[in-house]
């Protein structure tokens, strides 16, 4: 089963990959104004390229390193002793390597929606790679890499159960995303609809495709496991499309493509922590009750709360990994003292860290772009260039 292992693995590696470049760049695209849709491929693209640097540098060996409980070390920085015969488990360290390298680069990326059309791309750049680095790798390490949230940790004998990333991935990205959108304040016009639904469907249906990687490739293996992980994820995510269209219909009058489609990614965020602990029909529940959630929870972001969340990243994500790490506990397939636990001590550390981590980063590069930036466009203004020939 080894060169099976292996080649499921690249082919989940590249999948994930293919979730940020283009998947998530079209979805997020596709929700801006046509002036700012390639400053969000900018940002896409540029993260993807920085994170996969630092990863390299040191994000892999603070996560996965030989440290203590709480940091992994420095030790396998730039794959120290790694070669292409070291193994982890039955697959290459180096493949592990990659496939978690592809996890680094779409959790910062995911934080992107949450500034779109008012940030510094300077901004953008610094805050990602120092997020990753001090907010994400150690995280991965206190959950995946046997660290103080894992089996044997603070918690006792069984440890957080994050299967693919409900508090690792989609937590940290969602709060992060929140405190971002709160310290950077409103955008001067918020009532504008997505210049293109038409991307978002593609970008979110490139997402539902790469999540079959991003899920069944955390397995580890191509097995039984595996099958039983993308299963469940696509159930969850065609269950919670349908109950946002419904919930949508029931409230509003009319389904949105633009609804139906976050209600897939809210069906697939929830689902990704228990995507190997659960069955068809716990998904089923899950992914109907994640398509009602989270569009209350992107109503009260909105308009109770009055954070412009732009494209309603914690309402999503962060309320959609939240949600599917509990009912791991709800359907008996972890403790709860861990899983709510684990959840405090995440959510405390990225809130304080991203709050800390944007006051540096402001005070060294521009945080938000003027008035007449925000007016005209990022494309234009920090980039030079038009997505659309409006002369033609």
């Amino acid at each position: 089963m080894v060169g099976a292992d292996t080649a499921w693995i690249i082919t989940a590696t590249a999948l994930v990959l293919f979730m940020t470049l283009p998947g998530l760049a079209l979805f997020y695209g596709g929700l801006v104004r046509a002036r700012n849709v390639l400053s969000v491929f900018m940002h896409c693209y540029a993260i993807a390229c920085l994170m996969s640097l630092l990863w390299l540098a040191l994000g892999y060996s603070i996560a996965f390193g030989d440290g203590n409980a709480i940091w992994g070390g420095l030790g396998k920085a730039f794959l120290n002793g790694v070669t292409a015969d070291s193994l982890s488990g039955t697959i290459p360290e180096v493949l592990f390597f990659a496939f978690q390298m592809t996890f680094a680069i779409i959790t910062p990326a995911l934080i992107v929606g949450a500034y779109v059309e008012r940030i510094g791309f300077g901004f953008v750049l610094l805050f990602s790679g120092l997020w990753m680095l001090l907010v994400y790798a150690p995280v991965v390490h206190w959950i995946w890499g046997g660290g103080m949230l894992a089996d044997g940790g603070i918690f006792g004998e069984i440890g957080a159960r994050d299967f693919a990333g409900g508090i690792v991935v989609h937590e940290t990205a969602g709060l992060a995303a929140l405190v971002i959108a709160v310290m950077l304040g409103a955008r001067k016009n918020r009532t504008t609809p997505p210049h293109n639904p038409g991307y978002v469907m593609i970008g979110a249906a490139m997402l539902w495709v790469g999540w079959f990687g991003f899920n069944g490739g955390s397995q580890l293996a191509a097995d039984g496991g595996a099958a039983m992980a993308l299963t469940v994820t696509h159930i969850s995510a065609a269950a919670a499309s349908l109950s946002w269209a419904a919930w949508e219909r029931i409230k509003y009058g009319k389904a949105s493509l633009v609804g139906i489609v976050t209600g897939t990614i809210a069906g697939l965020a929830s689902i990704t922590p228990a995507s190997g602990f659960v069955g068809p029909i716990p998904a089923l529940i899950i992914g109907l009750v994640a398509g009602v959630l989270c569009q209350e929870a992107v109503n009260f972001i909105r308009n109770k709360a009055g954070i412009d969340d732009t494209l309603d990243v914690f309402a999503v994500h962060g309320v959609g990994g939240i949600f599917g790490t509990i009912m791991i506990a709800v359907f008996g397939a972890g403790v709860w003292a861990a899983q709510l636990g684990s959840l405090a001590i995440v959510g405390v550390y990225t809130v304080v860290l991203t709050a800390v981590l944007v006051v540096i980063c402001r005070a060294v590069t521009t945080f938000r772009v003027d008035a007449e930036a925000e007016t005209n466009g990022l494309d234009l203004s920090l980039h030079g260039e038009r997505a659309y020939d409006m002369t033609s």
